[in-house]
Order: structure tokens, then sequence, then C-alpha cells
């Protein structure tokens, strides 16, 4: 069984920044692709950004130049570091994971961490 656990939500103030944290654990294919997702009340969810296991990245246009997804060292963990927070990121962020290529979202999701940007 995979298993994927957020952490790092929370509250900020409009210009701030927050790091987000999924970590993997099971039966992880060394081929995989790692994503955020975000959906706001009301909104259908929307891919924040995406790593591969090689490295390759995309992100939703209106976070680029913003965030910033990575991997750590262990490979099964990815981090989505958000500058310039605004009110309309606030949204239930979730971790997302595809095994044996890089097709979104995968089969795999996360439960989700609150992120709530406001003064």
């Amino acid at each position: 069984q995979v298993q994927l656990v957020e952490s790092g939500g929370g509250l900020v103030q409009p210009g701030g920044s927050l790091r987000l944290s999924c970590s993997a654990s099971g039966s992880i294919y060394s081929i995989n692709v790692m994503g955020w997702y975000r959906q706001a009340p009301g909104k259908q969810r929307e891919l924040v950004a995406a790593i591969t296991s090689g490295g390759s990245t995309t992100y939703a246009d209106y976070v680029k130049c913003r965030f910033t997804i990575s991997r750590g060292n262990a490979k099964n963990t990815v981090y989505l570091q958000m500058n310039s927070l605004q009110p309309e990121d606030t949204a239930v962020y979730s971790c997302n994971l595809g095994q044996g290529g890089w097709s979104l979202p995968g089969r795999y999701w996360g439960r989700g961490t609150q992120v709530t940007v406001s003064s």
C-alpha cells in the first residue's frame, strides 16, 4: 500500500510564505511523478505543480515565479515552497503520486492540508 502524508499548512498573512511537505511510503516505483493539487471552496481541484522522479517540473501559470516544487534527498518526499501568498491561494492542498509514468493526476492522494491566506 502507498500512503501520502502532508504537512506544513496553516494561516499566513498576504505576502507571506509557507512550505508544504509530502512524504510517500510503501511500494514506490523508481519512475514516478509527485504533484500538488489544490481545491478552494466551490471550485474544482486544480494542479499547482508537479515533479518527476527525473526532476522535470511543471507549474500552473498562476503560481510561476511564486511557488517552487522540489524533491527531498530521499526522493519519496516532495516540497512546495510558496512565496508571496495571496488570499486567492487559500485552498486545501493535496499531494498526489503517479507511478510508472508521468500521467497526472496519479492514483494516490494524501488527505490534504489547509492553507489560509488572510489578514
